[in-house]
């Protein structure tokens, strides 16, 4: 067969893996091929061998040239795929009280190539690669570490019909049902103990969902399952407290009328398989996107036109799913061990990414929503923002500002680092707040002080164009993991 006589159909070569732009230069090597004595059904088999594996053919004597110019294309594209933006997508900031680095830390972020948008809220304090209390919008790209280590972290507030007078008549058996009915620490769980007493882990309907979805949720169900229904370390508590409702805030909340009520509050993820997912699908994506600027590593991303991107888009819903199965078991309990009713409840979670449809430099635009350590605060969604173990916590309903992408932020947020909080305080430093605040502290790490934190009230006051009050939750007896335990937050 002759060169002349070879006719080059583009579509099969497109369909065995060439890039358009290289479709020309294949079918001329294909032309040459054929003249050079290879059957028409010897050269497309071949072509889809190279075009699957450039790297290993590029001294093949009829595709070599081909597989050289994918290898150079790859480099191209990648180089082009990695360019930073030169200008910062736009971004407001919310409050002043706010660590340099963390902002610094929310430009690098807008540098991203996939970078829409973003906000950084009054709570906002350094994290990895996004700040907490960050914000991110991305076009079609999801990025595990602008989600977090503990995915679809969770408020949850409920309020029973037990009189409010319970926090001092009866702190000891509420005390109790916290102790019993939740765990605490990095690998608590609930299972048989060593002395023959049983403590069987928790059931919940989220453990017939499809775990499959990913090997490391599919590997990861039964730990799960043990930990459904523990707390965790680092930031993550479970304490009873006042919920004090004004008269036109009461029906926002379900409540029959105003007044001031026994109410449980707790804040935890996802546990261990949270974790174990951001920790896989954040390498896999430093691997795919190697090459970023130092400062951008830990945001690298995951394309939802991938397999890993659909992969960790799954199992993240999935442990959306499951951290708030883990606080429904955790009040369920605590409210059975009481005999206590439920007659109202409240809960939001951050840490996540959500497909939403914004107003982009004036355009309508479909993107990908990371909230890390931000509340999500939709015209009308309700929420709740704590403080630390010694300030209140507000449940809130969202305003709907279009310049924060419709968030708020989680809470007070830190003023001081886990280290330095060690470094400066010791628990005589705080006895006497606690005191004066008639919280009584079962348990939690010297790192997790009030002085550690922001001033909620400073918070608050920064978003007020963001979220409106509802009511105020006085924590009055906390249990938080005991000093030792590595922070999971």
């Amino acid at each position: 067969m002759t060169r002349d006589e070879m006719t080059v159909d583009e579509k099969p070569l497109a369909a065995a893996g060439v890039p358009e732009v290289l479709l020309k230069l294949a079918g001329r090597l294909v032309a040459a091929a054929g003249a050079a004595g290879l059957s028409k059904a010897e050269i497309l088999p071949r072509v889809r061998v190279v075009a699957a594996d450039p790297e290993e053919h590029l001294e093949d004597p009829h595709f070599g040239r081909l597989a050289q110019a994918m290898v150079a294309q790859a480099k191209r594209d990648r180089t082009a795929e990695l360019a930073t933006r030169k200008i910062e997508a736009p971004w407001l900031q919310w409050g002043s009280d706010i660590d340099p680095k963390a902002v610094a830390q929310m430009q690098a972020a807008m540098r991203l190539p996939v970078a829409a948008a973003g906000a950084l809220m009054p709570d906002a304090h350094v994290g990895y690669g996004l700040p907490i209390g960050g914000v991110l919008a991305t076009e079609n790209a999801v990025v595990p570490y602008a989600v977090g280590v503990d995915i679809a972290c969770r408020m949850k507030l409920t309020v029973f019909d037990a009189p409010v007078s319970w926090l001092d008549s009866r702190s000891d058996l509420l005390a109790t049902a916290i102790e019993n009915e939740t765990r605490f620490g990095i690998g608590a769980e609930f299972r048989p103990t060593k002395k023959g007493g049983t403590t069987p882990p928790r059931e919940h309907a989220v453990l017939d969902d499809n775990w499959d979805v990913s090997p490391v949720t599919k590997a990861n169900r039964d730990k799960a399952w043990r930990q459904l229904g523990t707390s965790g370390s680092g930031n993550h508590f479970v304490e009873f407290g006042s919920l004090e409702v004004g008269e036109t805030q009461a029906a926002a909340l379900g409540l029959a009328g105003c007044g001031t009520f026994l109410a449980l509050l707790s804040h935890s993820g996802s546990r261990g398989t949270g974790a174990a997912v951001c920790n896989h699908y954040s390498r896999l994506a430093m691997t795919k996107r190697k090459g970023l600027p130092k400062e951008l590593t830990h945001l690298a991303w995951l394309s939802l036109d991938e397999a890993e991107g659909q992969e960790y888009w799954k199992a993240m819903q999935l442990m959306g799913r499951y951290a708030a199965a883990n606080h429904a078991v955790i009040h369920r309990h605590v409210a059975q061990a009481l005999g206590l009713q439920t007659i109202s409840t409240v809960e939001n979670h951050h840490n996540f990414a959500w497909e939403e449809e914004h107003m982009i430099d004036g355009q309508p635009k479909r993107v990908v929503v990371h909230r890390k350590g931000a509340t999500p605060a939709g015209e009308g969604m309700l929420g709740i923002i704590p403080g630390s173990m010694a300030s209140p916590g507000y449940v809130v309903r969202g305003r709907g500002k279009p310049e924060s992408l419709l968030s708020a932020s989680h809470g007070a947020g830190r003023r001081m680092s886990r280290t330095q909080a060690r470094r400066t305080y010791r628990w005589a430093h705080v006895k006497q707040l606690l005191a004066d605040r008639g919280v009584r502290l079962l348990s939690a790490g010297i790192d997790e002080v009030p002085y550690a934190y922001k001033d909620i009230t400073e918070v608050m006051a920064a978003q007020g164009d963001l979220v409106d009050v509802l009511g105020s939750f006085q924590p009055r007896l906390v249990k938080m993991a005991p000093e030792g335990e590595r922070p999971e937050d």
